[in-house]
């Protein structure tokens, strides 16, 4: 099993067309090879130009905790080259930053779900060399959620930063098929290559997606884990609530809610009476922690903590979106009044609610809100946009 950067660095032919260019790098801390040398320095290393690297939200290091906390620009210490920040005053690289370089290697490790923002970093990259002659490659990486999708598609008019184009939340792909995506959906006329992973099986087990033989290394400084990543598209919705999602915790993004005003075998109990099917693939614990920052720090917060691994896992069977939609609607039926929704800037949306932003529109919060609505009729809208992505990415799918 090898990912792009570990072919690239063991190919020469691979590595012919960066000969004599001025070559570009989009990472981060979990841009690693196979004997854990950061891609920055294995590439110099193998002898490439590199003149600039880029680092995604969090940061090139990775040090940077939440939402619309800003990294500066600043000159790499050991290698003298600009480090610039897509994730600072600018999400979408300008003039200045593209005239660095000939091609763009972007080697993110990403989690398989939309709002994942590295997603949106390749489409802005891609965008930014549009028309410009410039070259840019996917160093391509696993999906460790796997082929699975999962949620309604992005409306029209609701794209963001958290949103690049109209996808369901989990999106079954890995970035390299992303930008052959992008690259047809944009119609953007760049010079798009992905230096492809060998061997990646994403429907075998015990992986399905994440090979056994890699270690796992944080992307960003809340995804901790495999079970984390298989979670998240269901969890990352939190960020939306007035419940906590874990941070502040050593297991963030793992809990379907956390909170000192909800009982959790109660709101488990309701789950399992509403919609007993959306329980599936994964195994549920009542927890209590005490967040040392974020949403309800210093208080106790009981909570129900999400085991989408070992004996636990049903890879088939696990939907961790329909999973958080549906702990959303057992608090409401549970506490009719309580504020669910956290009103606030989001990724740099000012306007709309938080929780329509991570959706991609305002279907789940309605279903969640509406006191009639019954699982069919989430299911029903899922159901059909999933259907419809499938069969859209089908020519895109690099892995079969």
């Amino acid at each position: 099993m090898k990912f792009g950067i570990d072919r690239l660095l063991a190919d020469p032919e691979l590595r012919k067309p960066l000969v004599g260019k001025r070559v570009a790098l989009v990472a981060h801390p979990a841009s690693v090879t196979e004997g854990l040398t950061h891609s920055l320095d294995a590439l110099i290393a193998a002898g490439l130009n590199v003149t600039s690297a880029f680092g995604p939200q969090h940061g090139l290091k990775g040090d940077k905790q939440d939402n619309m906390v800003e990294t500066e620009d600043e000159l790499d210490r050991t290698y003298n080259i600009p480090v610039f920040s897509l994730y600072g005053e600018v999400r979408r690289p300008g003039g200045q930053m593209m005239s660095t370089a000939d091609v763009f290697l972007f080697d993110l490790q990403d989690l398989g779900c939309r709002i994942y923002t590295f997603v949106t970093t390749l489409l802005y990259l891609l965008e930014a060399a549009h028309g410009t002659g410039k070259a840019v490659w996917v160093l391509d990486r696993p999906n460790p959620a796997g082929r699975p999708i999962e949620g309604t598609l992005l409306l029209p008019g609701q794209e963001s930063f958290v949103g690049a184009g109209p996808m369901p939340m989990r999106h079954g792909l890995t970035l390299g098929e992303m930008g052959h995506w992008f690259v047809d959906r944009f119609k953007l006329d760049v010079d798009y290559r992905v230096a492809t992973m060998e061997g990646w099986q994403p429907d075998e087990g015990p992986g399905f997606g994440w090979p056994e033989s890699r270690i796992w290394i944080n992307p960003s400084p809340n995804a901790a884990n495999l079970n984390m990543a298989r979670a998240y598209a269901g969890t990352v919705m939190l960020e939306g609530a007035m419940l906590s999602e874990g941070r502040g915790t050593t297991r963030p993004l793992e809990v379907l809610f956390g909170a000192p005003d909800v009982d959790a075998k109660a709101v488990l109990a309701e789950m399992e009476r509403f919609a007993p099917d959306w329980l599936a693939g994964c195994a549920l614990r009542e927890c209590w922690f005490t967040p040392t920052f974020h949403k309800h720090s210093g208080a106790l917060c009981n909570a129900l903590m999400i085991h989408a691994e070992g004996r636990f896992y049903d890879h088939d069977a696990f939907r961790p979106w329909r999973l958080q939609a549906l702990a959303f609607k057992a608090i409401r039926r549970l506490y009719p009044d309580y504020a669910l929704w956290r009103d606030f800037p989001y990724e740099y949306e000012f306007e709309r609610l938080a929780i329509d932003v991570i959706n991609g529109g305002p279907a789940l919060r309605e279903w969640v809100d509406d006191p009639h609505a019954e699982p069919v009729d989430l299911d029903r809208l899922a159901s059909g946009d999933e259907a419809a992505w499938r069969e859209t990415i089908r020519p895109f799918l690099l892995y079969t």
